[in-house]
């Protein structure tokens, strides 16, 4: 019954998706500094952060361990994907920003966990349960070996461009304007990374659920990424005119 119902809750994850899209071009999430009231109890921003981002690593495990996949090298390639941003995102980056005693709204962490949970649900249950069995010559197909490119340039992205911004607040108070790298080109780099890196799970996995975390993190992120662009040049009327949100050059 789980597998036959699977696809059809997919679809409708998928079509969430879009609408939530639309939803944030208008509604700013008040998190970091886009941080409001009006949105319920607030939680400290570090367990608040290591709360909604633990579903993610643990479910995926959990699933890869009840699996029917698990004795598969391809699976166990996946697994380690997932973790190696799962873990750092989770347990290692919110325990490096300044100001730990900083607020969230529960409400975003309870939204986030349901995502995170859902995400880690439909990724996991295909990849290691109801997918055809991904033989080991899968990770000489070129649709892994590109997206592993593709997912490993854009980890590298995200934490280089999450780097900058942790080197500026410990060097003073206050947001200033970022400089080198990507954030020559775009206000949020760290963002792009994030959907650079999910497009390529999805063509890694080349799958339906890869295809949808590739979407829901391009409706969150893009929104996101538009907010923190027009801040800056708000904030700032030095910002400079060149860089674009998020895809430099375009957007």
């Amino acid at each position: 019954m789980e597998q036959l119902l699977f696809e059809p809750l997919l679809l409708g994850w998928l079509g969430l998706a879009a609408l939530v899209f639309p939803l944030l071009l208008f509604v700013r999430a008040p998190y970091g500094r886009h941080n409001r009231k009006g949105w319920g109890p607030q939680i400290n921003r570090t367990a608040g952060w290591v709360l909604m981002e633990a579903p993610s690593p643990l479910l995926m495990g959990l699933l890869f361990l009840v699996g029917s996949h698990g004795s598969s090298v391809v699976a166990a390639v996946f697994l380690a994907m997932w973790e190696v941003h799962y873990i750092h995102r989770t347990f290692i980056f919110p325990f490096r920003l300044r100001g730990g005693q900083k607020q969230m709204p529960l409400l975003i962490a309870l939204f986030a966990i349901c995502f995170n949970l859902g995400n880690a649900y439909f990724n996991g249950r295909y990849l290691f349960s109801f997918s055809p069995d991904y033989s080991a010559a899968w990770l000489t197909d070129p649709r892994f070996v590109a997206g592993l490119l593709l997912f490993a340039g854009g980890l590298a992205i995200n934490l280089h461009a999450d780097n900058v911004l942790l080197r500026m607040r410990r060097q003073g108070d206050g947001y200033r304007i970022p400089r080198g790298g990507l954030y020559e080109l775009v206000s949020c780099p760290n963002y792009l990374g994030e959907v650079a890196e999910w497009c390529g799970w999805a063509v890694c996995t080349w799958s339906l659920p890869g295809l949808a975390f590739a979407v829901w993190t391009t409706a969150n992120l893009v929104p996101r990424a538009l907010a923190h662009h027009r801040w800056y040049r708000s904030e700032f009327p030095d910002y400079p005119a060149r860089r674009r949100a998020i895809i430099p050059l375009l957007l």
